[in-house]
C-alpha cells in the first residue's frame, strides 16, 4: 500500500547560493523527482538567463514561481518542519541523519506538514545560527573527498525522497507548529530563562540549544505552543505581582 504523502508539500530552500547555474540545476532536481517548490535566499550574483538556460524549457514553471527571500528565517517562517543539511559533523551537528533514513521521516509528515529542506552555500555550507533553524540536520556520506556540488547534493536528497514516496507502509504525523510559531516561542523561552537565571545572558542560544535539540524531537503542535507561551506569560505575570506585592508590603511596613 503506498503512503499518504504530499510531494507538493516539499520545498528546497537554497540559501546564498553562488552560482546561477546551481539554481538552475536544482530546478531541475525539483521538476524531475515531483517535488513542491523551489525557495532561494538572498542569492550572490544572480543571473535569470543562467537560471533558465540550466533550467531548460522542462523546468521553466518551477523557476517561474520560485521564491526569493532576503534572510532564511524570513522563508522559512511557514514550514512546520525543516531539515538542514551539512557535511561537517560533531558539535552542535548532533543526531545527524543518512539521506534515506530523512527520506523516510519526510514522507510520513509531508502528509499535513510544509517540509523546508535547507542547503546552504557551496563554499562554507549552512552557519551554527542557521543549523538552529531546522529540526534535524541530514548528511550525505562521501569517500575521501566530501565536498558535493551543491546541484548534485540537491538531486541526491530529492531522489531519495521520490524514491520512500513510491514504497509501501503507513504512516502519519499530525500538523506540528510552523517555523515562525516556534521561533516566537523560543524568543519568549530564551527571555523569561535569562530572567529567572536558568541560562546565562552572555551567549543564551548557546545553552538554549538543548531545549531546541528536545523540543525539536518532540514535535510540538500549534496548540502546544501555545500552552508554553502561556507558561511564560504566567511566569512573568507572577514574578511582576510577586514585586509588587513586596514594594506594597515596605511601604507599609509589613514583614513576610
Amino acid at each position: 500500500m503506498r503512503r499518504q504523502n504530499r510531494l507538493d508539500h516539499i520545498a528546497v530552500v537554497l540559501n546564498k547560493p553562488r552560482f546561477s547555474t546551481n539554481i538552475g540545476a536544482a530546478a531541475r532536481a525539483v521538476k524531475n523527482m515531483g517535488l513542491g517548490r523551489l525557495v532561494v535566499v538572498n542569492p550572490e550574483d544572480f543571473d535569470p538567463d543562467k537560471v533558465n538556460r540550466m533550467a531548460t524549457h522542462a523546468a521553466s514553471d518551477v523557476v517561474g514561481d520560485m521564491r526569493v527571500h532576503e534572510s532564511l528565517k524570513q522563508a522559512l517562517s511557514p514550514y512546520t518542519y525543516v531539515v538542514g543539511t551539512t557535511a561537517r559533523l560533531g558539535g552542535e551537528r548532533q543526531g545527524v541523519f543518512s539521506p534515506a533514513a530523512m527520506a523516510e521521516r519526510l514522507i510520513d509528515i509531508s502528509a499535513e506538514n510544509e517540509i523546508a529542506l535547507v542547503f546552504g552555500p557551496e563554499d562554507r555550507g549552512l552557519t551554527n545560527d542557521e543549523i538552529r533553524l531546522c529540526h534535524e540536520l541530514v548528511n550525505i556520506p562521501t569517500a575521501d573527498f566530501s565536498s558535493l556540488n551543491l546541484a548534485q547534493a540537491v538531486m541526491i536528497l530529492c531522489y531519495e525522497i521520490f524514491t520512500a514516496s513510491k514504497e509501501g507502509g503507513p504512516g502519519f504525523i499530525p500538523r506540528m507548529a510552523s517555523r515562525y510559531e516556534l521561533d516566537s516561542m523560543y524568543e519568549q523561552l530564551k527571555d523569561i530563562l535569562v530572567r529567572i537565571d536558568y541560562i546565562k545572558p552572555d551567549n543564551p542560544d548557546y545553552w538554549l540549544r538543548y531545549i531546541r535539540r528536545f523540543l525539536s524531537r518532540v514535535g510540538l503542535r500549534a496548540r502546544e505552543v501555545g500552552i508554553i507561551r502561556g507558561l511564560c506569560r504566567q511566569v512573568i505575570w507572577y514574578g511582576h505581582k510577586r514585586y509588587q506585592d513586596g514594594l506594597k508590603d515596605g511601604e507599609s511596613g509589613i514583614q513576610r
